[in-house]
């Protein structure tokens, strides 16, 4: 088994090789979308994962994921040429879903952004109910202090 610090360099070569093969080896339009966010490979160096994300609608997803299929063995041969392994490792695309979650969670902080300016605005102008100091305290304790 190979170490995880060579999986990692080769899963970085290996990025870049496919980002690279996407623009001139794979002749499909449907790539020209596509960007290549990262990749990995298991410590065997017998498989890579690659996340990609596309800039589009779902219809533009799913025309980007059948091309990247239709593609898969001419990507491949592109990562076996330039990369000095004794086997090719297989190839694996997965829509990377971080841009979504990102998204979502940025919607969420505006919300709650905008929830404590509602909460400060009605605090602005608020005073006590009762006294600034709502504990009893003896008069001696009062005067001593």
């Amino acid at each position: 088994m190979a170490d995880s610090a060579r999986a990692a360099r080769l899963a970085q070569r290996i990025k870049v090789v496919v980002a690279q093969a996407l623009g001139k080896a794979v002749k499909d339009p449907r790539v020209e979308a596509i960007t290549v966010t990262d990749a990995r490979v298991t410590n065997d160096l017998q498989h890579a994962t690659i996340y990609y994300t596309v800039f589009g609608d779902a219809e533009a997803k799913a025309d980007a994921a059948a091309a990247l299929e239709k593609s898969r063995g001419v990507l491949r041969k592109e990562v076996g040429r330039n990369v000095t392994v004794r086997l090719t490792p297989t190839l694996e695309f997965v829509p990377d879903e971080i841009p979504v979650n990102a998204s979502n969670l940025e919607a969420l902080l505006r919300s709650a952004k905008e929830k404590d300016a509602a909460v400060a605005a009605l605090a602005e102008g608020a005073t006590f109910a009762g006294d600034e100091d709502p504990y009893k305290r003896d008069e001696e304790e009062d005067e001593q202090a």
